[in-house]
This record gives C-alpha cells, sequence and structure tokens, in this order.
C-alpha cells in the first residue's frame, strides 16, 4: 500500500497549440490539507479538473487510494471520493480563515461522502 492517498504522476496537458501542464508530480498523504496556489494561467485548475474527469490528461498517471484511475466525469470522481470547489462557482467568495475552511470542508463532506477536497485559491480577495 502507498503512504500516499493522492498521486498524480507526470501530468500532461495539451490544448491546440498550448502545453498547459508539462510533467507535473502531486503526492497528497491521508490526513493532510493542501491548497494549490499560484497565479492566474499557471495550470492549478487544469491539474483539479484533469483530475476530476473535467479533462482528460494528454498523458500521465493518477493513483488514487492504490487505484490506478481515469475519471471521466466529476460524478464518477465523486462516486470514487473526490470532489472539488471551483473558484469561478464560488463567484468571488473567498474563505479567509482555517476554521471556516474546515467548516466548509466538514459540510461538503456530509452531503456527498467524499473524502478528498480540492480547494483552489487563484487570489487574495
Amino acid at each position: 500500500m502507498s503512504e500516499y492517498i493522492l498521486e498524480m504522476k507526470d501530468i500532461v496537458k495539451e490544448f491546440p497549440g498550448v502545453k498547459a501542464l508539462k510533467g507535473v508530480q502531486l503526492q497528497v498523504r491521508p490526513g493532510t490539507v493542501h491548497t494549490l496556489m499560484g497565479e492566474n494561467g499557471a495550470g492549478k485548475s487544469t491539474l483539479m479538473k484533469c483530475l476530476i474527469g473535467i479533462y482528460r490528461a494528454t498523458s500521465g498517471e493518477i493513483w488514487f487510494d492504490g487505484n490506478k484511475v481515469d475519471f471521466t466525469s466529476p460524478t464518477q470522481a465523486l462516486r470514487a471520493g473526490i470532489s472539488m470547489i471551483h473558484v469561478d462557482i464560488m463567484d468571488g467568495l473567498y474563505v479567509n480563515k482555517i476554521a471556516g475552511s474546515i467548516e466548509l470542508l466538514r459540510t461538503i463532506r456530509a452531503k456527498t461522502n467524499a473524502h478528498l477536497h480540492v480547494h483552489l485559491m487563484t487570489e487574495s480577495p
């Protein structure tokens, strides 16, 4: 059994004329909290959209809970236990306090039974 609940290995995502992700690595241990942060256009949302099945990675592997996965829809990812909080859906709502973020994740987990949530922030309010 791997020490990681999630591993994204050598993820590449290409769009016509653009290589959005170039060999990205992400490893998440159980019981840890991670936030992807970076400038606009850095590839945060693209990487997470590859994880939850909105986009298909051009190449690379995704492992979740010891199994290689290739989700083809967010519903499939949710059924496996992965959800994502989209910044654009939040429409300008930013969770600034750790306690607020934890409570938000607890609420989502209670409603979805998901056990891996990804929160992307592109800027401070």
